[in-house]
């Protein structure tokens, strides 16, 4: 395993390294080639702007996506369904197994993209709202349900909040975002349950990441995690996280980039994972992120599929990443990246 050291220009390193884009398959003129793929909608924003450009510039090459949640992904890969999945999580080993078994060989982790998680709220009174993860699980979990609570207040010093009951929202499918939240909350938080991509706590589930923006926008009093594209997007207020080192940090691309200082890359025979510090002490750090992976086999992939994710490791895939509210990759690990696509076959 190896750390990640993260500059704070890493846009602009990451648009230094040159790659190979042009495609794998010749599509002859007036024909189309077309690959599914399904997972994780927390790369939504990201799979759509790719998928465009994508087209433009090899008009008969077309990628369907279907954002139905990381679980949902990892299981249609496994059955043959699509050529690639998005998962927000690194597959489970009995997952692993099924999956190699699906590519008859190794089935690859190649990480893609890094995904803030917003944790958003619908209370117009109330601006700059500051959370600590330990006040973030107790809302989470149904244990504190007023606006005016106690531990709120301790985090909100001088703020007027209001005697409202709190509405959290959570994700109601099976989501890679909510397994990284709850493992962010059980690491900073004291979350009394175990992380999981199914929400084991009260609230009210809303599936996708789109629902539940569209819920936390239409819904006065509530509270709920998103990527932070969507929130961005939705324009809704979006708290203050306290990190390790006792700052209440605002999200930005800047500051999710810093949370990834610490960070370990394991590299097994080319299956690429990265394991997050959610407690990093580093300066700046919005510490609730995620990182996205693309899973495919190893061997025997589709050419497209080859195509389009040496397009999405490349300059013109990683380069406008936080015009959508992602942080590109850094570059050691988007090195790592393309070097295993163009060794697929």
């Amino acid at each position: 395993m190896t750390a990640i050291a993260v500059p704070l220009a890493l846009a602009s390193l990451v648009l230094t390294s040159c790659v190979n884009d042009s495609p794998d398959t010749v599509v002859v003129a007036g024909e189309t080639a077309t690959i599914q793929g399904s997972g994780s909608s927390a790369q939504l924003g990201a799979m759509d702007a790719w998928r465009a450009d994508f087209h433009k510039i090899y008009p008969g090459l077309r990628i369907d996506y279907r954002a139905n949640g990381s679980g949902a992904g990892v299981r249609d890969f496994i059955a043959g369904v699509t050529s690639f999945a998005g998962t927000d999580v690194p597959l489970k080993p009995n997952e692993q197994a099924l999956a190699d078994k699906r590519c008859r060989g190794r089935a690859l982790h190649l990480p893609m993209v890094v995904g803030p998680i917003a944790v958003a709220y619908n209370l117009p009174s109330v601006r700059g709202l500051k959370l600590s993860p330990t006040t973030m699980s107790g809302i989470f979990s149904g244990r504190i349900t007023q606006w005016d609570a106690a531990e709120i207040a301790a985090d909100n010093r001088g703020a007027r909040l209001p005697r409202a009951r709190i509405q959290a929202l959570h994700r109601s499918d099976d989501s890679g975002t909510s397994h990284n939240f709850t493992t962010y909350l059980k690491a900073a938080g004291g979350w009394p349950y175990q992380p999981s991509r199914a929400w084991p706590a009260r609230g009210r589930g809303v599936a996708g990441s789109r629902g539940i923006t569209d819920a936390v926008q239409d819904t006065p009093g509530s509270i709920g995690y998103m990527e932070y594209g969507f929130a961005s997007s939705a324009e809704l207020q979006i708290a203050k996280v306290k990190n390790a080192a006792g700052e209440f940090v605002a999200l930005s691309p800047e500051s999710a980039t810093r949370s990834l200082t610490g960070a370990e890359m394991v590299d097994k025979n080319g299956d690429l994972t990265i394991k997050l510090d959610y407690t990093t002490k580093e300066k700046g750090a919005y510490p609730i992120v995620l990182v996205t992976y693309e899973v495919a086999c190893r061997k025997g992939s589709d050419p497209l599929v080859r195509s389009f994710l040496r397009y999405t490791a490349g300059n013109a895939g990683q380069s406008y990443l936080s015009l959508f509210g992602y942080a590109p990759l850094p570059p050691e690990v988007i090195a790592k990246v393309r070097a295993q696509v163009e060794a697929m076959t």
